[in-house]
């Protein structure tokens, strides 16, 4: 076994908030004494933007203007040129989360098109005999409680084959009637979804209504924008035909990484809407959805 590197983080969750200390220790292990030329510690957050293959080509610009945008980047020397012996060796490390200026350290999140990561990397230099060592680690950042409550924002929604949006052959439909309301459209990202449906009437027998959490993502410069929404998580919150104008009650966790507080900037966007999605008797798959707008742990952002 020959040396390795790792590094370890002090919290075992691996979340911060901006201005707190990211602290832990970097560990050197191996059986014989190591020579080196020096290791350092960088801390670094990035947003990397990507068009859809439905976009390529179309925003020529983009590909040349919007480069991985740097949030935080800082590089410390934890060891200096020499020898480490044998067995284990723990060199502690702090780094402050501050960002210069007027940057943001936004939360982390993990999208399709637009990523938000943190991450610590460690680098032992090494002689031209021996390869150098390399040890990444992800970190993660959440938004800061914020001061004051949020202002619920009810909404009630009905949904019939008229209301419904990108549906062929309408007429086609068998006749439905569902209401329904949502507790609140500015969510907390660390409380859920709530809210419930009523199934008033349908012709065709229900087999089954699921809830859709999708992300909206927008990203691009001045040429112009490429918006695309994919699937975050499907939940279904009832199975088989409904007895209707029966409560059926909605319940949704948000899923931390793949979904972060609304945000908006020059170049890129994310938001989220939830289409409700019900399965008739014929397969037909009716869909109306509802724009949410995601907030940070007391309120938006």
């Amino acid at each position: 076994m020959g040396t390795t590197l790792d590094i370890k983080i002090k919290r075992a969750n691996k979340v911060y908030h901006a201005g707190e200390m990211l602290s832990g220790v970097v560990v050197i292990s191996g059986k014989d004494s190591v020579q080196h030329q020096g290791v350092s510690l960088t801390v670094e957050g990035t947003v990397n933007l990507q068009l859809s293959a439905k976009s390529v080509g179309v925003f020529e610009a983009f590909y040349n203007s919007v480069k991985p945008i740097q949030i935080i980047n800082s590089t410390v020397e934890m060891a200096k040129p020499g020898k480490f012996p044998s067995g284990k060796t723990e060199i502690p490390f702090e780094f402050p989360l501050h960002v210069k200026g007027t940057k943001v350290l936004y939360e982390t999140y993990h999208g399709v098109f637009v990523n938000i990561q943190y991450t610590l990397r460690c680098d032992m230099k090494r002689s031209l005999l021996a390869k150098d060592l390399t040890k990444t680690c992800e970190f993660i950042v959440h938004s800061a409680p914020q001061k004051g409550k949020l202002t619920p924002s009810p909404v009630d929604f009905t949904i019939t084959p008229d209301t419904l949006q990108n549906v062929k052959e309408r007429a086609l439909l068998p006749k439905f009637l569902i209401r329904g309301h949502l507790n609140s459209t500015n969510c907390v990202i660390t409380q859920p979804l709530t809210g419930e449906l009523v199934v008033e009437s349908s012709e065709a027998a229900i087999k089954s209504i699921e809830l859709q959490l999708v992300r909206v993502e927008t990203c691009g410069c001045a040429e112009g924008y490429a918006r695309d929404a994919t699937e975050i998580q499907n939940i279904q919150i009832a199975d088989g035909d409904v007895c209707r104008s029966l409560s059926v009650p909605i319940y949704m966790v948000f899923p931390r990484l793949f979904t972060c507080p609304t945000l908006e900037t020059t170049n890129f966007k994310v938001g989220r809407c939830t289409p409700l999605g019900l399965l008739l008797g014929r397969s037909e798959s009716p869909r109306r959805a509802a724009v949410l707008r995601v907030c940070g742990e007391q309120s938006c952002l």
